[in-house]
């Protein structure tokens, strides 16, 4: 059986499965990029709820794992060489765990570079973009008089949502027939944005068809379902 008693993580969250692959998360748009991605590949893992009503992501014992203390984080017990691997940031543990099952990125190398960079399109733009949106349409901000601040990001919402409507118009995912590990990280924040962040009128979401059609099919897959849940409350 593997031992993470390394980890100080797993003193505060203790792994019933140590053998298994431990998800410490919460059902954010990033956090459920990874259990989504779980769920679809079929990988054994354990999750672990981070909760922020008690700002658990600022413990010595999650900051361990992650010094930035944001989630998700994993640690595989199973990583390279055999040997348990901790990584956090959405992103690196979709494109590691696609590495690690050779599923939902190509296997050719065009292709793969290409998957990576619309993952760092959503890394670097659509997540900071949305989520700022969401601070001053739903959050705090929303009390601010001025509303150039909200206003500036909505402009760039809709410039980024304009961009990946381009992208859908001629194919299914954004990688075309293929899903990929871009779909599963850029259509969680676009379900929050229109959803849990109440901004799809303000962006105008309406104008971008091919993005909400895809977000139809994204929703609908059983995985995704099962991944937008975990972990569950306690």
């Amino acid at each position: 059986m593997a031992d993470l008693s390394a980890f100080p993580i797993t003193s505060r969250w203790p792994a019933q499965y140590p053998h298994r692959l431990q998800l410490y998360a919460l059902p954010t748009p990033n956090g459920v990029k990874v259990s989504i991605m779980l769920e679809e590949t079929g990988l054994p893992y354990e999750p672990h709820r981070v909760s922020f009503d008690t700002a658990d992501q600022k413990t010595p014992e999650f900051r361990s794992l992650n010094p930035y203390a944001k989630i998700p984080a994993i640690i595989d017990p199973n990583g390279p060489e055999g040997q348990p691997l901790a990584l956090f940031e959405s992103g690196a543990i979709l494109l590691y765990l696609a590495d690690k099952t050779g599923r939902f990125i190509p296997q050719n190398a065009a292709g793969r570079y290409q998957t990576i960079q619309w993952l760092m399109f959503q890394m670097a733009g659509i997540g900071p973009m949305f989520g700022q949106v969401g601070f001053f349409n739903k959050f705090a901000g929303k009390d601010f008089e001025d509303k150039r601040p909200r206003d500036r990001y909505v402009g760039e919402a809709r410039r980024l949502l304009a961009v990946l409507n381009d992208r859908l118009a001629s194919r299914e995912w954004i990688m075309g027939d293929v899903y990929t590990i871009a779909d599963i990280a850029v259509f969680p924040w676009v379900r929050n944005l229109t959803g849990f962040y109440e901004a799809g009128e303000l962006v105008g979401i309406a104008d971008f068809g091919h993005v909400t059609r895809a977000l139809d099919a994204f929703v609908t897959r059983s995985a995704v379902a099962r991944g937008l849940n975990i972990p569950a409350p306690k």
